[in-house]
């Protein structure tokens, strides 16, 4: 597999992972993520259904139901990027996985397309969060407002 992070500086950056607007993970109306027990983070309310990848690294999970996804940067810091609340429930209807494990990734990846109507329809929440699970080197991230997919809204040190 030809791994382009090779030939580029170590890019640390975390991006926007769709066009929306984003919030803390305080925010988020699931406690699991709220209250940080998966770890640091924040949320976007998506205008599209694109996720892009919010970090340089590779794909370590796709979940089967396509709700949510692993990658590990560069440098080792895990992600998660989980799309909607209690959307496991859909068992993958409203995704299509542009991914799979082992696909090396940056902000210009699409990681996946959300049908935002279907996730409505059935009464779900459509926030998009991206946590860092156990790291301890990810800062507070203090990010609200309008975004678009791969604005750089912090970094990983």
């Amino acid at each position: 597999m030809f791994n382009f992070f090779k030939k580029k500086k170590n890019d640390n950056n975390i991006y926007s992972p769709c066009k929306g607007v984003m919030k803390p993970v305080e925010e988020v109306k699931d406690e699991v993520f709220s209250s940080k027990a998966m770890g640091e983070g924040f949320a976007v309310k998506p205008k599209d259904g694109a996720i892009f990848s919010p970090v340089n690294g590779e794909i370590m999970s796709v979940f089967p139901t396509k709700h949510a996804l692993g990658i590990k940067t560069i440098d080792g810091t895990e992600v998660l990027v989980h799309v909607g609340l209690d959307t496991v429930e859909l068992e993958g209807k409203p995704f299509t996985m542009l991914v799979e494990e082992g696909a090396m990734v940056n902000q210009n990846t699409q990681l996946l397309e959300v049908d935002l109507e279907m996730i409505a329809q059935e009464g779900k929440g459509d926030d998009i969060i991206v946590v860092f699970p156990g790291a301890k080197n990810v800062p507070k991230l203090d990010v609200v407002g309008e975004v678009s997919a791969g604005v750089i809204i912090g970094s990983i040190k």
